[in-house]
């Protein structure tokens, strides 16, 4: 773990959360920076739903990118950061207002490229999963 690192900062109090991850309702449950694992959970609000009640497609994207992007941030260093280069999302099953559980982690990390996946439960099922390619690069 690199304290200087920007995850490690904000999860340390020294910097504040993104605004995008605030607005998702995001809580860190579980990190593991050497493993490159994260354990998240979202707050859908009615603010995200479509015109049948469902969460919209686009803010599970965004939780599913928010799950990925701070497993990956965990094991960066200071002054690295890794924007996402492409995200493919599934969605298996509709979300509702509540929580959500998100799973995320770096598959595979090659030099500067990383292969990412993801998933999100609700009540216990999956309703989407994502993977994702991310460049580290530096400040």
């Amino acid at each position: 773990m690199n304290e200087k690192a920007f995850f490690w900062q904000v999860q340390n109090g020294q910097l504040p959360a993104p605004k995008a991850a605030a607005t998702l309702g995001i809580r860190i449950l579980a990190v593991d920076g050497e493993a490159g694992t994260i354990e998240v959970s979202f707050e859908a609000v009615e603010a995200f739903t479509n015109p049948v009640g469902n969460v919209q497609g686009g803010f599970l994207a965004a939780m599913l990118d928010d799950t990925m992007g701070p497993a990956l941030a965990s094991t960066l260093g200071e002054g690295e950061f890794a924007p996402t280069l492409n995200l493919n999302v599934s969605f298996h099953r509709p979300a509702r207002v509540g929580p959500l559980l998100g799973r995320g982690r770096v598959e595979r990390r090659g030099g500067q490229v990383c292969f990412l996946s993801a998933e999100l439960e609700q009540a216990g099922k999956v309703v989407a999963t994502a993977t994702a390619t991310a460049l580290v690069s530096r400040a």
